[in-house]
């Protein structure tokens, strides 16, 4: 802990440290500024207990520290200090994972258990790891106003939100998992702030009025300023991967982080990250969301490019849903066809240059000749396909499980580093639905209009929405831990637990071969490494051609030299 309490506030004439040690009367302190415009007390405080604390900006407040550790009583109090170093870790033998080419299974921290703690989660582990999994990605865990919510509108990015246990919970997690040979990726916001408890603005101009996003003002990465609120990220990063000792970071819709500068604040984090790296000596890993399908991220830095280890595929879901489900509503509408699913196999990307009807413009551009695939994550589900449906529903409430079987066939011998969304592997019933606590009734309601306004251009009923204030909705969304034990989700739990096992087989380089399509049946197949995966996505009996020892089906049978699949399911032959 830094007893000085540094802050950054370059255009206030005065600040004010506040303390309470939760038995005293406050105390109040004035700060020394510096020449950059940070300022600090003169020395030490000279308690030895931990305190709460907050700062007067030009008299106004106390707020928050921008860098609290820990908000016990939420996002509109004081902060309390936090030594991270006081962690008594257990891994030093943890050498790390390449998370590229991995297993991913990304959660949500309040919905995964019944209690939505860091704790709880830690009692489930055991059975990622007998799934198979290799690394578990949380969404956001900083703290945000409410009790509940995705994780998104969170306001102190250093601080893990309380409800969920706090900063010493989120450390026994990440202990935890790496005891289990799990990697952790964090998923981390830095294209805007919630709208409740950000106090950024009262210190200084952290925010830019010219770069407002799709969530409101974005951060001010290119204007004046800047410098330290470039570092604000970097120093969030850094604070992630080396404190609490995460593997990776997943970063949040980077296409809106507005930065016009020649080193672009990705480049200047992915360079950060790779010297960490050097330091600690274990991977280090950057995966970024972005849909401009723009391979300059993952490019290295020598050949300008910003050097990041990943990013998310949403043409492969695409293409996946599409001719799993049969929707083609809004954006799903060029994915129309098994040619979507060939092209994305082929190629990585369906728009690489190419029309899309969606944004009405041609997107995206080719990726560099020799990339491997599986740098680019690949999904059937993820949170944002399930929860930005009207109903929160999952694949398993739209087809059966044949089909779900051969979407899970798809990803997980795909080329792409595969992602599952929590309960997928066992075809969990349960809807993710859209949900939030939002203790303000004005910012509720408009949060409820605002799901509706959305949903206007993918043609779903307004009415299927349900509140996202309602308590209700949050306790739909919880995981069922009964489902796994049932017959049905049982069988979906085997065959993904066996596709996992198979995958191994499989060196992550390898690029799928000889990818085809038959539109008539409605079967797509391909070869990789040694193995070939026959998925049949339409209905009826279909028999195609095959030879080899069958591995693994899910509605098929091997007749000789010839496959036959009954109705949706998945072959694997080696």
């Amino acid at each position: 802990m830094n007893r000085r309490f540094p802050v950054w506030a370059p255009n206030a004439s005065r600040v004010t440290l506040v303390t309470s040690d939760r038995r005293t009367e406050r105390r109040e302190i004035e700060l020394d500024r510096a020449a950059d415009g940070w300022w600090a007390l003169a020395a030490p405080l000279d308690s030895t207990a931990p305190v709460d604390y907050g700062f007067l900006v030009d008299g106004d407040g106390p707020y928050p520290d921008p860098r609290s550790l820990r908000q016990p009583r939420g996002v509109h109090e004081l902060s309390r200090e936090y030594d991270p170093t006081a962690f008594e870790w257990t891994d030093q033998n943890w050498a790390g994972r390449e998370v590229t080419g991995s297993v991913i299974y990304e959660l949500h921290v309040g919905t995964f258990t019944p209690e939505g703690t860091l704790d709880s989660a830690i009692a489930r582990l055991d059975q990622l790891v007998r799934l198979g999994v290799d690394a578990v990605e949380p969404l956001p865990v900083n703290a945000f106003n409410g009790e509940h919510g995705w994780g998104y509108d969170g306001v102190l990015w250093f601080a893990v939100h309380e409800p969920y246990g706090g900063p010493a919970a989120y450390q026994r997690f990440v202990d935890a998992c790496h005891a289990r040979g799990l990697a952790v990726i964090q998923d981390v916001v830095y294209n805007h702030l919630g709208p409740s408890g950000n106090y950024l603005p009262k210190y200084g101009p952290y925010l830019s009025d010219l770069a407002a996003g799709p969530w409101g003002e974005a951060l001010n990465l290119d204007g004046p300023l800047s410098d330290e609120v470039r570092r604000y990220i970097v120093d969030n990063a850094v604070f992630w991967l080396r404190d609490m000792h995460v593997d990776g970071l997943r970063l949040d819709a980077v296409h809106a982080l507005h930065d016009s500068r020649a080193v672009h604040i990705l480049e200047e984090l992915a360079e950060s990250v790779d010297a960490l790296s050097d330091a600690v000596g274990r991977p280090l890993t950057l995966i970024a969301e972005s849909d401009l399908n723009d391979p300059k991220l993952i490019r290295s830095r020598a050949t300008h490019g910003y050097g990041l280890a990943g990013q998310w595929d949403d043409d492969v879901h695409h293409a996946v849903h599409v001719n799993v489900t049969g929707e083609t509503t809004g954006y799903y509408a060029d994915f129309e066809g098994l040619s979507s699913l060939v092209k994305v196999f082929d190629r990585g990307w369906f728009h690489d240059g190419t029309f899309s009807s969606f944004r009405e413009r041609h997107h995206g551009r080719p990726l560099d000749p020799g990339t491997p695939f599986r740098r680019l994550v690949a999904f059937a589900q993820d949170h944002d396909q399930i929860g930005n449906r009207a109903a929160g529903d999952r694949m398993s409430a739209l087809v059966g499980d044949g089909s779900l079987a051969a979407a899970a066939a798809i990803i997980l011998l795909g080329p792409f580093t595969p992602m599952l969304f929590m309960g997928e592997e066992w075809g969990a019933t349960t809807p993710w639905q859209f949900f939030t606590s939002h203790p303000e009734k004005e910012l509720g309601e408009a949060t409820a209009r605002g799901r509706i306004a959305e949903f206007a251009r993918m043609g779903w009923d307004p009415d299927a929405v349900p509140d996202p204030q309602d308590p209700a909705t949050f306790e739909r969304s919880h995981l069922d831990w009964t489902e796994p034990e049932r017959p049905g989700n049982a069988r979906i739990l085997d065959f993904y637990t066996q596709l996992i096992a198979v995958r191994r087989e499989v060196d992550a380089d390898a690029r799928a071969v000889e990818v085809s399509a038959d539109a008539r049946s409605r079967v797509f197949r391909f070869s990789r490494g040694g193995l070939h995966v026959v998925a049949a996505l339409g209905e009826g009996t279909h028999v195609v051609p095959a030879g080899g020892e069958l591995v693994l089906a899910f509605g098929a049978t091997l007749e000789g030299d010839s496959l036959r699949l009954d109705g949706p399911g998945a072959a694997v032959l080696r």
